[in-house]
């Protein structure tokens, strides 16, 4: 596995993460043996880099990671997120990116995880009622204490990270990036490079739909929070069909799967990105790793801009309420 390094002054990590949301909720029902035997497979095959969150379940799917690395923590970089409050049902109710809560909720990450530190711990969503600063100082306490390592956060805007890293600095930003949702490039995407700040795209297969695989919602189980997802509609799902069949029919002439031909596409654009495509099974684990061993011509990515080129999405990438929590 190659890897690149997390921001500026940053680690190194393995070129793909893992992003383990889906081993416990938000895309069909889970199954724990199949998860842990993923998360065993993604190190043997030397990916270091894994992604959680505590309201991933929520709070199993910590404890899910926390159980599979045990005796072999030195072996993996390891992401996790406060600032969600869950519900009565499980999902979100709101943000609190208070201190107080940011300080409980790093110890209660710390328990369900097994560990001692946290390598690097995102703000998964800012808080409106608390200023970024207030946030990110207390985020800075964590590392003086010794719990946490690095400091990162997620779907902030450009000049929203500006005022965080005055406070500290900020190692890396995640944030939705792929052929399908674009909008980094022309917002927080230049601030990271220009302060020197890693960028990790959560979601680079466009929710699965870049595999080719989806064709409609009838695909989802019930618990499938992309039956709510606009792009997913019927009114949308044509347009958005068309492009993806054109993407696939270059990766099949390239001799790829098009997930393998999506991610290849997001690491070529820059040695600063480290995407953490998600998944819950060993096959598509593989398929997905496969893709660091891509190399893509200039004119490869000049056909491929043009089959899908920036804004060819049909539709909004969250719900009103989802997109409600987004960052501007």
């Amino acid at each position: 596995m190659l890897h690149r390094r997390l921001g500026r002054n940053g680690p190194e990590v393995s070129a793909l993460g893992l992003g383990c949301m889906g081993m416990s909720q938000s895309y069909g029902s889970a199954d724990p043996a199949e998860a842990v035997a993923t998360l065993d497979r993604a190190l043997e095959l030397g990916v270091t880099f894994l992604d959680t969150a505590d309201i991933y379940g929520p709070f199993t799917n910590e404890e899910l990671v926390g159980r599979s690395i045990q005796g072999r923590r030195e072996r993996v970089f390891l992401a996790t997120k406060c600032g969600f409050v869950p519900g009565a049902a499980g999902s979100p109710s709101r943000i609190d990116g208070s201190p107080e809560h940011i300080r409980a909720a790093c110890d209660e990450s710390l328990r369900r995880l097994g560990v001692q530190t946290i390598d690097l711990y995102y703000l998964h969503r800012v808080d409106p009622r608390t200023p970024i600063e207030e946030s990110v100082r207390a985020m800075a306490n964590l590392i003086e204490d010794g719990k946490v390592r690095y400091l990162g956060l997620s779907e902030v805007s450009g000049k929203t990270l500006r005022r965080a890293t005055a406070v500290h600095p900020i190692t890396a930003v995640q944030s939705e990036y792929s052929l399908w949702t674009r909008d980094p490039e022309d917002g927080v995407l230049p601030v990271c490079r220009e302060l020197g700040v890693g960028f990790v795209p959560f979601s680079p297969l466009g929710r699965g739909f870049l595999s080719g695989s989806l064709r409609s919602v009838d695909a989802f189980g019930e618990n499938d929070f992309r039956r709510d997802i606009p792009r997913f509609q019927p009114e949308n799902l044509g347009t958005n069909l068309a492009a993806v069949d054109r993407f696939a029919e270059i990766a099949k002439r390239k001799g790829h799967t098009p997930a393998q031909l999506a991610l290849a596409w997001l690491l070529a654009q820059g040695e600063d990105i480290v995407p953490i495509p998600g998944t819950k099974r060993r096959k598509y684990l593989e398929e997905n790793l496969a893709a660091a061993e891509i190399r893509l011509a200039k004119a490869d990515l000049a056909e491929i801009e043009a089959a899908v080129p920036k804004g060819w999405a049909a539709g909004n990438r969250y719900s009103p309420a989802s997109q409600a929590l987004v960052d501007r």
